[in-house]
């Protein structure tokens, strides 16, 4: 079974770090783009971050560029997000998923995801 797993999810102060992990299973993801999606409270499901198989190329959306970092470990078939300086806004459950559509933030351009790991910020 194809799967996505995220991991790493939780409770943090404002300004604090989390690193969220998502572990693939049932098949290589080294040749899929990669990508972290949110979805916040009462909101849609965002684009966050994403990356090339090779991990060579990375897109981010505006509100967490300098902040957040995506990368991942092909031999572990793992993708992360490295997330710092947290603010109240970031909270959301956080979603990995994998798709052969390069650069594409197009949620329906994804074909597998992970059931996602809810990451909450406080004051």
């Amino acid at each position: 079974q194809v799967r996505l797993v995220e991991s790493g999810g939780g409770l943090v102060q404002a300004g604090g770090s989390l690193r969220l992990s998502c572990a693939g299973s049932g098949r290589t993801f080294s040749g899929d783009y990669m990508a972290w999606f949110r979805q916040a409270p009462g909101k849609g499901r965002e684009f966050v971050a994403g990356l090339t198989g090779s991990g060579s190329s990375t897109d981010y959306l505006d509100s967490v560029k300098g902040r957040f970092t995506i990368f991942r470990d092909n031999a572990e078939n793992t993708v992360y997000l490295q997330m710092d300086s947290l603010n109240l806004e970031d909270t959301a459950v956080y979603y990995c998923a994998a798709t052969t559509v390069v650069y594409t933030r197009y949620q329906y351009n994804y074909n597998t995801w992970g059931r996602g790991t809810q990451v909450t910020v406080s004051s």
